[in-house]
């Protein structure tokens, strides 16, 4: 059950966080709150130290602190930033979350010159009375960062420490 729970819980989250940022341009609180409190719940059952969790609570708050400059800037939205968080905490200090946080930048980039070129080609007067395109195609609209961020997060979360000690649990079945 728990091995199941960690299966699904973090690309849930990831998957949902990316069709919400396409369809609404928003990142909802309650996903990195659930991806926040999953992790403190799940954490201890898998044998991880309380300090481990501290240090993984800490690459949370670390993330935090850089996004919310981002955010205070103007260069990241504010759902990005608690998604990016609250994903940082399941990584924790390890290789995992600098490959997660490059990813997302690489991803992130590759988005941002897709978008801008569909917002200036013909396509996107055609595809802007459309309910699942409209916020793609308007140029007006920022950059649904949140699909950058999910699918970084679903590439590299077979690296994160829980993911492999769910991985190594199955494998010892």
């Amino acid at each position: 059950m728990l091995e199941a729970a960690i299966f699904v819980i973090f690309p849930f989250c990831m998957v949902f966080a990316a069709i919400s940022d396409i369809l609404s341009m928003t990142i909802a609180n309650r996903v990195s709150l659930l991806l926040l409190v999953a992790f403190l719940v799940l954490a201890p059952f898998t044998g991880m130290q309380w300090s481990q969790i501290g240090l993984h609570l800490a690459a949370g708050a670390l993330v935090l602190s850089a996004t919310f400059v981002l955010f205070a800037v103007g260069g990241m939205g504010g759902g990005d930033a608690k998604l990016l968080s609250a994903t940082a905490v399941w990584f924790g200090l390890s290789t995992a979350l600098v490959q997660y946080l490059v990813l997302a930048s690489v991803f992130g980039g590759i988005l941002t010159v897709a978008l801008v070129y569909f917002r200036n080609s013909p396509l996107a007067h055609f595809t802007g009375g459309n309910s699942l395109l409209q916020h793609l195609a308007n140029g007006k609209a920022g950059i649904p960062y949140g699909i950058a961020l999910g699918v970084a997060g679903l590439v590299t979360y077979p690296e994160t420490p829980i993911m492999q000690w769910a991985l190594a649990r199955l494998a010892g079945l």
